[in-house]
């Protein structure tokens, strides 16, 4: 998921628990996409309205987690 956040396929809807959708698909394990945003790795690329889906982005954070090759994130 971390991937296909950083390759720009990946769209967040905005609110409380955002659910994350890649190629334009609702991902199917949103408790580890959740987890991805409250770990602080990925993270909406603006503002916006409750619900609207926006771009989604992988922080510093989350481009230090791709480069460490061993990483796990268990939710």
């Amino acid at each position: 998921m971390l991937k296909a956040v950083a390759d720009g396929r990946a769209e967040l809807s905005l609110g409380c628990e955002p659910d994350l959708y890649v190629d334009g698909i609702p991902c199917c394990d949103q408790v580890t996409a959740r987890t991805l945003g409250r770990l602080g790795l990925i993270a909406a690329s603006r503002p916006g309205r409750v619900g609207e889906r926006v771009p989604a982005l992988v922080t510093g954070e989350g481009r230090r987690a791709l480069a460490a090759s061993d990483v796990r994130i268990a939710g």
